[in-house]
């Protein structure tokens, strides 16, 4: 045995709130990676409500890496939610046309922060916020009810309202090897084999290993 299938809906029998999204995910524009799960008791296949004011005339990905861990509540807020703020008001006029579709901006004229990108082995918290445009790391852990407005740190922990980063997981030339050696790219076998090691070892018998 090398782990749950990675095409499982449910990879835990008989308890359906944890749920590998990417195979539940049907916009092109939300690209999951394997064995990444969402915890919700309530509806853990519906992590893509969670993926908010994400319009296809915008063209953002939220690109979530492999083996990610992302608790209840989660929700990422994407381009679409910027209003054009180049004059006195933001109100959205033209979305709701007669007559007033004349002021439709271009997307030049929006605060467009591009893709969304979460790396691998993220774990991020329950109710934890991102941001469009935002840039997790590697390694990262969000804290609950964080709100993600600036790109974090591979292996950083942050919290709060805005996220600051409290401390960094390991040291710098430890982080350096942990990237390097990108266990989460091994073959499953290979990660089934040295899992003691992924879980409760030293960088460096990763390192060792890759």
């Amino acid at each position: 045995m090398h782990g749950p299938s990675a095409d499982a809906k449910h990879p835990m029998e008989g308890f359906p709130q944890v749920c590998f999204i990417k195979n539940t995910v049907r916009n092109p524009n939300i690209v999951i990676g394997d064995y990444t799960y969402y915890d919700d008791p309530e509806d853990s296949e519906g992590f893509e409500r969670n993926v908010l004011y994400h319009y296809p005339f915008i063209g953002d990905k939220l690109v979530i890496g492999k083996f990610c861990a992302l608790g209840k509540g989660v929700k990422f807020i994407m381009n679409g939610a910027n209003h054009r703020m180049s004059g006195p008001s933001t109100y959205p006029f033209n979305i709701f046309g007669n007559g007033w579709e004349s002021v439709t901006p271009t997307i030049s004229e929006l605060p467009y922060k591009g893709d969304t990108v979460i790396g691998n082995d993220v774990w991020i918290g329950y109710d934890a916020l991102v941001m469009p445009g935002v840039r997790i790391g590697n390694g990262a852990i969000i804290a609950s009810r964080s709100v993600v407005t600036r790109d974090i740190d591979a292996y950083a922990i942050a919290g709060g309202n805005p996220a600051t980063v409290l401390k960094h997981r390991f040291p710098e030339d430890e982080i350096d090897l942990l990237e390097q050696a990108a266990w989460w790219d091994w073959p499953v076998e290979k990660i089934t084999a040295h899992l003691a090691i992924i879980t409760s070892g030293t960088v460096r018998e990763i390192w060792d290993c890759r």
